[in-house]
């Protein structure tokens, strides 16, 4: 190691961060001191990099093997087995397991948690949402569920597959929403469960309550409370993926499925906006505040990314675009309910917080962002159908 290197170990060793063995941890002239926090501890094969990287407190890095945090939040209590992480942000007590290979838009709320060998990217895995091993998901958002003990799960072995070959270079037009943001948030609806050695092809919705059974591709919606099992089927014929016309009715299909992608989106950015950051600055907790910044940025970087593929889809097929401009123009325009009808209990977690709401703040918070969720519908609906 290098002085420079040594000396930024030593602030750490100084300020109250546990540095298992010098020799094997590397942190970048880039990262800032005051984001990595007293009580964290970094195994042997940490290597941190980035301006934007946080580690909270008594969160843990490498515990299993050799990990690379770039531009990254790795929130209090959370924790990296190994693995590479990206440009991603893991809330307080969330776990990304061995060999993880999280990138760009990734979000794990509390004490969501994936097993090993799980690859990550534009994804959303809101409370407790658990995944298991060899998992590959882009582009997919999941909730539902209300703790560790009844949450989303989905089984080792599944994909979602992200890309479709129609058109000159096929498309990325295929977000699939697991569940919602408008009543996910509340951590009062029933869980979840994906069966293993699956794959779901986007884009489509699977509602609250749903069962997939294992070892199935998914290619069509789930409404919920339901056990879904179903065989493909066979498809044998010539095709040019260049001359392949597609139906108005798979159009619409991309269309309404990105629409509703993109408003649950909005709804959960205008939730940790008003909501989540709201409670940070009550409490007067920097670093969680620092989190949750860190957790909007990333989700403002998912409805890029899904703005982007939907028009680029939009454009080959002659249909209309969405103008994100107009649609983050509405978000100023949406207000909280007044504070007189909501206890807002900074002294409290945020799920503590969700899950003792009175039945009558539950009302008032759900209906202000399902009002905002229907008019950003509303908003892309018209310049869709324009």
């Amino acid at each position: 190691m290098n002085d420079s290197i040594n000396d930024v170990l030593q602030i750490l060793i100084n300020k109250g961060v546990i540095i298992v063995d010098p020799r094997q941890t590397y942190v970048s002239e880039d990262v800032k001191t005051d984001r990595i926090y007293k009580g964290s501890t970094l195994f042997p094969g940490t290597r941190l990099s980035g301006s934007k990287t946080l580690i909270g407190s008594f969160a843990k890095i490498s515990t299993e093997g050799p990990a690379v945090i770039n531009d990254s939040i790795i929130s209090a209590h959370a924790e990296v087995a190994s693995g590479y992480i990206s440009e991603a942000t893991l809330l307080p007590k969330a776990r990304a397991g061995a060999n993880s290979y999280f990138r760009q838009g990734t979000l794990l709320e509390e004490e969501a948690s994936t097993a090993h060998s799980v690859g990550l990217k534009q994804s959303i895995l809101m409370h407790s949402v658990t995944l298991g091993s060899l998992i590959n998901f882009c582009d997919i958002l999941i909730s539902g569920g209300s703790s560790r003990v009844n949450h989303t799960e989905v089984g080792s072995g599944f994909i979602h597959f992200n890309f479709t070959p129609w058109g000159r270079s096929g498309d990325k037009a295929t977000p699939s929403l697991i569940g919602n943001v408008t009543d996910g948030v509340f951590l009062d609806q029933e869980r979840i469960f994906l069966g293993g050695l699956s794959g779901i092809v986007g884009p489509i919705s699977i509602d609250f309550g749903a069962l997939t059974v294992a070892g199935q591709v998914i290619r069509q919606p789930v409404v919920g409370s339901t056990i879904y099992s179903k065989v493909g089927d066979e498809i044998n014929r010539n095709w040019t993926p260049s001359e392949y016309k597609l139906s108005i009715e798979h159009m619409e299909n991309v269309r309404d499925n990105n629409a509703a992608f993109i408003t649950e989106l909005y709804a959960l950015l205008e939730w940790y906006s008003k909501v989540r950051l709201k409670r940070c600055d009550m409490q007067k907790d920097t670093e969680m505040s620092l989190v949750t910044i860190g957790a909007i940025d990333t989700i403002h970087t998912c409805i890029i990314e899904r703005v982007n593929k939907y028009n680029d889809f939009a454009r080959e097929w002659s249909l209309s675009c969405i103008n994100k401009t107009c649609l983050d123009e509405n978000r100023a325009n949406s207000e909280l309910p007044p504070s007189s009808q909501i206890n807002w209990e900074p002294g409290k977690s945020h799920a503590q917080w969700v899950m003792e709401l009175t039945e009558n703040e539950k009302h008032e918070l759900h209906n202000w962002l399902k009002n905002y969720s229907e008019n950003i519908k509303n908003k892309i609906r018209e310049q869709l159908l324009s």
